[in-house]
This record gives structure tokens, sequence and C-alpha cells, in this order.
């Protein structure tokens, strides 16, 4: 990569298409490094046609992937001219460990266009954020990314020591994989090769930095022993940032709101992340030009901030629930809780707690129980050999018969599908049932505050960066 300045503002990848490439573009545009969530973009892209792609941004992105007979395939399967009318979506290919030709052909292609719009007519940086819990998706989301030319991919929920390695081999041009875990067995390879996704060889291209997002620094220390594993820097996420969180180390005690307590154990030393000796930027709690200028003094390069930028006008969330969550934030009253039971994957989920979305009791008692997105579905050894999938938050007697805890059922939300509804593009049900939001933010909110302060009637993401920088 050609020697370019480090951003001193990461703008986070949060949920599925909150980031969206509108959002990270407008960062981007601004001087700092804007990121598209790589969560989900096969059904982003997908539902989206299917509603007609409005603008005819997404159909514009994939004139110029570089199989066009994928593109046309995609496009003759799901683009609806008229949109659906009030029909259901059409379902679209679920990712297993070795998906067949046609489901990996739409993860490249979705992670290809909401790249490389972020990247369209400018040459600022732009990066892609993934989930190590997703791990079925990685291979082929990567591709997507590195043919748009993403300058950066980040990656956070688990120990992502593979990633370097698959970023290397994708921009050569070569097959790249990752292990796949797998409960009661041995993890499994799961690839993707460029020149079957292509119809050609692939020419190398430029490989993305990699920053790995980490919540403590023996982390660090452990990613930087091998040069096979090493990324290029670290995010370094307090307790309190939004989405996904470590559970705290040791034994999970809970507060009286039933949220995880933190100690000093899960809280980074500064002092040995800077002696790491690698770039890193601190996160959760970091929205405040105040903070940002003590994370440089304390040796970081800068800071990556999600709320503040899941709030603002180009964010890819619902205009209801964006404007419904900053009235909230105006009178003071949005509350952000650490819900260890929420997510699937058994990590603690940050929920907005907003009236009518998952976080309300009733919504979430009225919901069928069922898992058809299977983003965060486990893969699991049967009897006999062979590999099953299963989701906590699936039906608790299928979610049994596969192997399953009954305890593990407790409390859990279908994250895919209300992620889905906080971007409008929440399933609509043949039996009359549409998907409710669930939204997550983080649980400071101290920055936004300030920023309603200065723009009563709402803020651009250039506004925020403004902020950050002191420039406000």
């Amino acid at each position: 990569m050609t020697e370019r300045p480090l951003p001193t503002v990461i703008q986070g990848g949060m949920g599925i298409a909150v980031s969206s490439w509108q959002l990270a573009r407008e960062v981007s545009l601004a001087g700092e490094l804007g990121v598209v969530s790589g969560t989900g973009l096969d059904a982003v892209l997908t539902r989206t046609l299917q509603n007609g792609d409005p603008g005819g941004h997404y159909r514009r992105a994939l004139a110029h992937f570089p199989n066009q007979a994928v593109a046309e395939r995609i496009i003759a399967k799901y683009f609806l001219p008229e949109g659906r009318n009030g029909a259901p979506y059409r379902p679209h290919e679920t990712l297993t460990i070795a998906p067949k030709t046609s489901t990996a052909e739409v993860c490249v292609a979705a992670n290809f266009a909401e790249t490389w719009l972020a990247k369209e007519c400018h040459d600022g940086l732009v990066g892609i954020n993934f989930l190590e819990k997703v791990q079925m998706a990685t291979p082929t989301a990567a591709l997507g990314a590195v043919l748009a030319g993403a300058d950066y991919v980040l990656m956070g929920a688990g120990i992502p020591r593979e990633i370097p390695q698959l970023l290397r081999d994708l921009s050569a041009g070569r097959p790249g994989g990752v292990h796949v875990n797998v409960d009661g067995g041995d993890a499994v390879w799961s690839s993707v090769d460029p020149a079957v996704i292509l119809d050609a060889p692939m020419e190398p291209v430029q490989t993305p930095r990699f920053l790995a997002i980490i919540s403590v620094h023996s982390l660090a220390n452990f990613l930087n022993r091998d040069e096979k594993i090493k990324p290029f820097g670290f995010v370094v996420e307090g307790p309190v940032a939004g989405g996904h969180s470590a559970p705290p180390r040791g034994k999970m005690t809970l507060d009286e709101n039933g949220d995880p307590i933190y100690g000093e154990k899960d809280i980074a030393d500064l002092v040995k992340m800077a002696a790491v000796g690698s770039p890193f930027w601190m996160a959760g709690a970091y929205s405040e030009p105040e903070l940002v200028q003590q994370a440089k003094d304390a040796g970081a390069v800068g800071v990556q901030c999600g709320t503040i930028f899941a709030l603002a006008n180009e964010s890819g969330m619902r205009e209801d629930l964006r404007r419904q969550m900053v009235d909230e934030l105006s009178r003071d009253v949005l509350d952000v809780r650490n819900d260890p039971r929420a997510s699937p994957t058994g990590f603690p989920f940050k929920i907005a707690q907003v009236p009518g979305t998952l976080s309300d009791p009733e919504v979430y008692e009225a919901r069928p129980r069922l898992c058809d997105l299977s983003y965060l579905r486990e893969p699991y050894q049967r009897e006999n050999g062979t590999i099953g999938y299963r989701c906590a938050s699936e039906p608790v007697d299928a979610y049994l018969k596969k192997g399953g805890k009954i305890d593990d059922t407790l409390g859990r939300k279908c994250l895919c599908n209300c992620l889905m509804a906080n971007i409008g593009l929440g399933q609509e049900r043949k039996d009359g049932y549409t998907e409710a939001p669930g939204i997550t933010l983080g649980q400071d909110l101290t920055g936004a505050k300030r920023l309603l302060d200065q723009h009563p009637s709402g803020w651009g993401a250039k506004d925020v960066v403004d902020f950050l920088m002191g420039r406000a």
C-alpha cells in the first residue's frame, strides 16, 4: 500500500448496513476511515434488488463486478423493477462451510458492491468490518472487499488469527480460507477460489491492511508473536462499545439490571498496549474531542467511534428509528443494556431499550421463533460424523433435537432478522408477521448528547468528524 497518513478517526462497522456505503463514503470524503459493515450483505443486496433498487446504486456497482455473468445472474434472479408490492422477500441461499458456487457468488458480489459504492469516484480510505463469529461468510466476503479495493479490513468478536493470511492469499489471486469451528468435532477448512468466482485467473491486487479488534493488551501480544498471524494494527474496545462485547474475564457476575460487571482485568493497559509497537486506536467511550487527544497522548493513533455515526443522517438505520432514538437522547431517556442473553453467540450484546423493538418483552414474546437468515448458526458434529447447523434462537424443539442445551435458548433474540428490520429490510411473512427491529448502540452517549446540543435538528458524518477533530 502506498504510504498514506493513518486515520485519526475510524467510523465503526455497525450492525447490518447501519454502517452503510453512504455513511462510509461521507466519512472517507471528510478525510478519515469510513467503514462498511460486512455482515449480511448478501441479504442486503438481494432484498434491495427486490425493492426495485431505489436509485439504481447496487446495479451500478454490479456493472463493475469483474465477472459480468455473475452480476447478470443475480440481477435476473432478484431484481424486481416494480418492487415486491407487499410480498415476502424471496429467500437467498444460506452459507455453509462448503457453500454452492451460486451462494458464494452472491456473497462475493454483495461485499464488492457495498465496498465499491463507498469508494466510488474518490481516493479516500474505506474499510470493511467482519465478525469472527460469522466464520462461514468470511472467505467470500473478504474476496468481494478485496476485489473492490478495500483499504482496511477490521474484525472482532473472537481471535482473528487467520485473517492476515486470508487477505494475502486472496489479494494474490490464490484460494484462501479459514478454519470454521465445529462443536463436538475438529475445525473444518472453508475457502473460496477467486478463479472459480471470476471464471478466470485473478490479477493480483493490493492487500488491505488488517486491524484486529481486541479488548485486552495480552491478545495483541499473542497475535504479534508470529508474522503469519500479525495484523497491521489493533482497535482496542472497552466494555461499553456497541454490538457484541467480550464477556468479563473470570466468573460472570451481573449487576442489578442484569448486565455483566467488568473489572480492571477487562480493561487494556495502554502502557503495555503502546509497548506492543503496532498502531492502535481506542474504542468504547472515546467519542469526544478531549478523549481523542487523551487516546493520542497514551500512544494511540486515534479512536474508533460508532454510536455518534449510527445516529448521523447518512446512517443506514431506518429513519423513524433513528429519529426516535435522537428524540429519546434529547429527553435523556435513551437507555442501552449490555444483555448477556440476547445473542445466539453467547457474547454479551448491547440492546437499546426502545419501545416497539425486541427490547420490549411483549414484542419479544410475540415473535415466532425461527432461523432463516442463519448468519449466527453454529456448525456441530452429528453422531454419524456429518456436520449439521443450529442456532440458539431457532425453535427450541429443533435446537434440542440437534443436541443443543435448553439453557442456551433462554432470552436469545434473532439478531439476524431484527438487524435487517433496523435498516428497513425486515421480512414480511405470509402469516402477516413483520420482523421487529432490535437496535444496538454503545452505552456511552456523552458525545452524542454534545453533538445534539450543537445540531438540534440532527447531524451528518462530516459534523461528527469535525467534532472529534476539535474543529466544531
